[in-house]
């Protein structure tokens, strides 16, 4: 369960109580940012977190970076090293003076931000229950908890970027017709890119659930094009496993396809591995090191996952003869069990 991240919304909601209105005048902000020896040189952005745009930019020099500027309304923000995967900080841009802190990747100093970094004693509080419980039914009662108490933290907040950082923690608590609806009401929330892109998932998502058609998709690496279409519907069940070499669980799963593999390979199943989001030389070099005998679509990155609205890895589908998706989403016993289900219908 997402706990540590939840927790951060979860605290937030506490503390805020209610919803704080988008700037409707122009406000000064200042950002101090102080950096270490082994950065001196590298490119410090500012940018929009939503977009990825830069908002700003500074070579790191000495032992600080100031960004100021002026802005009209609230934005959700980042500060990220030139190279970087990830943005080192998630934080509100609003008028003010505001330093980032490098022990914790918060920023301090301004209103909502000051809320946020209020959370840290509530959130070692709610990090200590879920810890000291006696059960799973104990944690997932907990983990509930938290889901309910975020999505009103959304909800009250819904038209800043607080509501909008809190959407990318509620929406695991969310059922699919009940976040579509909430990013359908609420035109400020679906403004946002990563928003409307998390309801396109969803959508996709849900069409492509068991019993609807499978979804083609094409991608070329070094010259060569590969369909799923080359590998489904040719007369025989495939799981398709969608995974890359970093992804701890995917790695996990894959005793699970082997042991699946060799028990109905002669039966008429194949299995076709999709590397996304990856680098295709570490695909290929956990395929060599995990032993894979099946083929493996490289360098997919998020073509399929923006098909079928996958949001996380592992994903596995079974996908029968005729091109109707069986099973979608199982892993171990379940997914074996679905698997024999098929093949003994066969």
């Amino acid at each position: 369960m997402k706990l540590y991240n939840s927790i951060i919304a979860v605290t937030a909601a506490l503390l805020l109580g209610c919803g704080v209105a988008m700037a409707d005048t122009t406000e000064k902000y200042k950002i101090i940012v102080p950096v270490g020896a082994d950065q001196q040189g590298d490119t410090l952005f500012l940018i929009n977190y939503d977009t990825a745009q830069h908002l700003d930019s500074a070579v790191i020099s000495g032992e600080k970076v100031e960004f100021t500027g002026v802005i009209d309304e609230l934005v959700p923000a980042g500060l990220m090293v030139k190279g970087e995967r990830r943005p080192r900080a998630q934080f509100v841009l609003e008028g003010g003076s505001m330093v980032f802190r490098p022990q914790d990747g918060s920023v301090a100093g301004s209103m909502l931000n000051d809320r946020f970094n209020e959370l840290q004693q509530t959130q070692a509080e709610l990090v200590k229950e879920f810890r000291s419980a006696q059960s799973e039914a104990q944690q997932q009662a907990i983990y509930d908890r938290f889901g309910q108490i975020m999505i009103n933290a959304m909800n009250e907040n819904i038209d800043n970027p607080l509501g909008y950082f809190c959407f990318f923690e509620a929406q695991q608590f969310m059922e699919p017709e009940q976040l579509l609806k909430t990013v359908s009401d609420n035109p400020r929330l679906g403004s946002y890119k990563r928003v409307a892109k998390a309801a396109q998932a969803v959508t996709n998502r849900l069409a492509t659930q068991p019993g609807n058609k499978y979804r083609d998709f094409a991608v070329t690496y070094q010259g060569k094009t590969k369909r799923l279409s080359d590998y489904v519907g040719k007369g025989k069940y495939v799981l398709v496993d969608f995974w890359a070499s970093w992804c701890g669980p995917c790695r996990r799963q894959l005793p699970v396809l082997k042991e699946i593999y060799r028990q109905y390979k002669d039966k008429g199943l194949d299995v076709v591995g999709v590397a996304v989001w990856d680098d295709p030389e570490d695909t290929k070099e956990a395929i060599a090191e995990e032993g894979l005998t099946w083929d493996t679509i490289l360098d997919a990155q998020q073509i399929p996952t923006d098909i079928y609205g996958i949001t996380g890895i592992p994903c596995i589908m079974l996908i029968a003869p005729d091109g109707t998706i069986v099973s979608r989403d199982k892993q171990g016993d379940e997914l074996k069990a679905d698997v024999a289900a098929a093949m003994q219908k066969k």
